[in-house]
């Protein structure tokens, strides 16, 4: 395999992609050449803008992880931030003050705004920032594509006594970081989505793929977004490459992240056979031709099996770059069983 191609969220799928270079270098992936390139095309559909600045939370994450460059306590940010210019703003009053952007975090928020304003798109916005963190690091091995240029945005609706139809809207960003997710999502809107088109670069990426691997990112709004960009979802249901997904949910419940109040606002049932049951079958509409769980889930496997998706059951807990490597290798080995 020289070719392979990840559909990423932020922590979770920055964390996979860690392991996945881990195993390219040390040797540890059967049949993945040492020189395999890895394009991974990223959700956008956090993104939003703040002070004036345009945050592209997912691109960042994975972009400052493969960098070295990550807060690894956080898993999301700068190492070694500082928090000046959050302070200030809060001093002068400015909202919101539940969401602050790092100094260093600052100087990344700016090129990009500066080129965007400047008329470039997205990709070749984030084709420039990824010569800071990428190139240094990983040379020509990575790719970092963002799914889509045009600008989409998830919002929630919640309840909300107060409001004069009982319910609220906000951007998710709000209900992630403020309101840690806690109030039920009633309904998942993702703005601009069903009117936006692949990034350049991206339908190739997938057509040209000898394995595309969807890992264990939010299936809802990480890679269920990415699969929602019009004429993607087809392109991972028609390329040649096998497509293999590895569980985000671990004994009946997400690892990190909100993957469980996502997965209930949309009616899934949240388990390591109801994402995969969700994603579905390539041979009957869906996208996967593999799927792997945890061993702790491994009385889920009949069933999904059933349902014409290859799978198995071995540990999915990413606890350092060799386990998430050994998750690597089992997912190219679950590809060639189809």
């Amino acid at each position: 395999m020289e070719n392979l191609t990840v559909l990423s969220g932020g922590m979770g799928g920055a964390k996979f992609l860690q392991g996945l270079l881990h195993g390219i270098t040390t040797g540890a992936l059967p049949g993945v050449s040492p020189t395999a390139r890895v394009t991974v095309i990223a959700n956008t559909a956090d993104d939003w803008w703040l002070h004036g600045l345009k945050v592209c939370p997912d691109l960042d994450t994975v972009m400052y992880t493969l960098g070295d460059g990550i807060d690894p306590d956080r898993g999301w940010g700068r190492r070694n931030e500082t928090w000046s210019a959050k302070e200030e703003l809060a001093a002068y009053g400015v909202e919101p003050t539940w969401f602050g952007l790092g100094d260093r975090d600052i100087a990344t928020h700016l090129v990009r705004t500066q080129m965007l304003e400047a008329g470039y798109p997205l990709s070749a916005v984030t084709e420039a920032l990824s010569r800071r963190w990428l190139t240094p690091t990983h040379g020509e091995q990575v790719r970092l594509l963002p799914m889509t240029d045009d600008r989409v945005e998830t919002h929630v609706a919640i309840a909300d006594p107060d409001s004069p139809s009982g319910k609220r809207v906000v951007h998710f960003q709000e209900y992630w970081v403020r309101l840690r997710a806690e109030p039920a999502a009633e309904v998942v809107a993702v703005v601009g989505l069903d009117d936006s088109t692949p990034a350049p670069g991206v339908l190739d990426a997938i057509g040209g793929a000898d394995l595309v691997l969807l890992p264990p990112s939010n299936p809802v709004v990480s890679v269920g977004t990415i699969l929602g960009v019009p004429g993607l979802r087809e392109a991972v249901q028609q390329t040649a490459a096998p497509v293999i997904g590895i569980s985000p949910i671990v004994g009946d419940r997400h690892v990190r992240g909100m993957a469980e109040q996502m997965l209930t606002s949309i009616g899934v049932e949240v388990s390591a056979a109801g994402v995969g049951l969700h994603y579905g079958a390539r041979g009957r509409g869906g996208v996967l031709d593999g799927w792997l769980v945890d061993e702790r889930d491994a009385h889920h496997v009949e069933r999904v099996r059933a349902d014409g998706v290859a799978c198995a059951a071995v540990p999915l807990m990413m606890t350092d770059h060799d386990a998430t490597a050994a998750m690597a290798a089992a997912a190219i080995a679950l590809a060639g069983e189809r």
